[in-house]
């Protein structure tokens, strides 16, 4: 094997985090799903985000990255549940003194709070801190691999690519700003103009073929009820324990409300003594477990449609790595060449290509997704699991390239193993309507065989199992 092909599979390491759902140790930043911040996680010892030591025997000579965008402020759609949820707050007040009961449990900030999104009618953008997550992604991306960016920009040297998606374009630019920072002639920081290309979003089969794949989009419309469904006995068990320790009518929308503003003000206002303080550690940490239920389920492993579609993605990689191994062995000139390829893009693509690498698979999963069987669901906490949306999608989470469980191994391992099963699809096979209509018939019951599977195999199970 040619060592300029060996050393093009160098990557981030993506193993398990064991963790602790210990009170002492909890910090509930790391457990807020796809809402948790990339610098909360990326530096905690033995985690998944932890970059790989470059073996003394290989050089760089390519890098691929697909980043999901950083941190950003809630979407429309969510600022008016927020909105919602502070009329709804106001109406449990009334009913509680209509009622005469004692509002002595009642916390104190339920008074007055009102929404930190109230009147905003815009949403979804990049935030100052999604902004500086891209940006020293790109600083530790140029330290890291200073062999790779040691040249003149170019774009087609340095290829950026991001979604039509304002969000993803800026963390792009924020990246680059990182990147090439102190390179140019612009401002006192000498600055650099570079390039961001994207495709339309109605084609965009590579970074947004979630929004193109009209099977992908039936399923997802079919199962979300089930989902949904899956999730009620947590919410029932939460909103009843909310009930009792606050003497506060909740419903169940209220519970999802408020673990919604948890999420959102934790991640994006470092406010944890509100509404996050409203629920226990374990109430938490189950919470998080629902969303990543959901996430396996509509967005994961838990439908192979799901990241069988991210094969124009995986091509894209696999194409840009043998251009550039075919460089290098032709001698070609510095410049001459792509030494990056960089794209910035949403959790539905960063998830989908996580799966299409065998990333957070637990035991012999990797095999039986190979062979295109169902895998069960996530287990419950206070059982481990590598499946959790805080590690495989945070804000600003990336992957630079996957090897059958090891840091590093030599290319045609990489082919073979990762790629070749998958590339037997194509995207337009995968998501015609006609042809997969059949199969999406079957997906309920096979959800159904699924949860009946779980059930039977938790010894712990109680009235909240699946």
């Amino acid at each position: 094997m040619k060592k300029a092909a060996m050393a093009t599979l160098l990557l981030l390491l993506l193993s398990a985090l064991t963790y602790s759902y210990a009170e002492e140790t909890f910090d509930l930043r790391q457990h807020l799903c796809t809402v948790t911040r990339y610098d909360v996680v990326k530096d905690i010892p033995g985690n998944v985000l932890m970059p790989s030591t470059i073996p003394d025997q290989c050089t760089p000579i390519h890098l691929n990255l697909v980043a999901r965008h950083g941190t950003r402020a809630p979407t429309k759609k969510k600022i008016k549940e927020l909105n919602d949820l502070a009329t709804r707050m106001e109406v449990l007040l009334q009913d509680t003194k209509e009622q005469k009961l004692s509002l002595q449990k009642v916390p104190a900030w339920f008074w007055e709070w009102k929404s930190p999104w109230k009147g905003k009618l815009t949403g979804g953008e990049l935030v100052r801190e999604g902004e500086e997550e891209q940006y020293n992604l790109g600083i530790r991306t140029r330290d890291k691999f200073p062999q790779l960016f040691n040249e003149d920009y170019h774009p087609d040297v340095y290829v950026i690519k991001a979604t039509q998606i304002p969000r993803a374009s800026a963390s792009a630019v924020a990246f680059g700003m990182g990147l090439f920072s102190g390179t140019g002639n612009l401002g006192p920081g000498r600055d650099r103009a570079f390039a961001v290309t994207s495709e339309s979003r109605a084609s965009d089969i590579v970074l947004r073929f979630h929004d193109c794949c009209q099977n992908y989009k039936v399923f997802r419309k079919n199962q979300e009820p089930a989902v949904h469904k899956l999730k009620e006995p947590i919410l029932d068990e939460i909103t009843n324990a909310l009930r009792r320790r606050y003497e506060l009518n909740f419903t169940r929308q209220d519970t999802s409300s408020l673990w919604y503003l948890c999420k959102q003000e934790a991640s994006l206002l470092n406010v944890t003594d509100q509404a996050c303080d409203l629920f226990t550690p374990s109430e938490i940490s189950s919470l998080e477990w629902t969303d990543d239920l959901e996430l396996f389920t509509l967005k994961g492993y838990g439908n192979a449609l799901n990241y069988q579609m991210g094969v124009p993605l995986l091509e894209d990689v696999v194409q840009s790595m043998e251009q550039a191994i075919k460089a290098k062995e032709e001698g070609l000139a510095p410049g001459t060449y792509e030494k990056a390829r960089m794209r910035f893009a949403h959790a539905e693509t960063l998830l989908p290509f996580s799966c299409l690498l065998g990333l957070f698979l637990e035991g012999s999963d990797f095999e039986r997704i190979q062979k295109e069987q169902p895998l069960e669901l996530p287990p419950k906490p206070p059982q481990r699991r590598n499946w959790r949306g805080s590690e495989v999608a945070p804000f600003a989470g990336n992957n630079m390239l996957g090897c059958d469980n090891s840091d590093v191994c030599p290319y045609e391992v990489f082919k073979e193993r990762i790629v070749a099963p998958h590339l037997k699809h194509n995207y337009n096979t995968l998501c015609n309507l006609k042809s997969e209509e059949p199969e999406q018939m079957s997906l309920t019951s096979k959800l159904s065989e699924m949860l009946r599977s779980q059930r039977s195999n938790d010894p712990q199970s109680t009235k909240v199992e699946l």
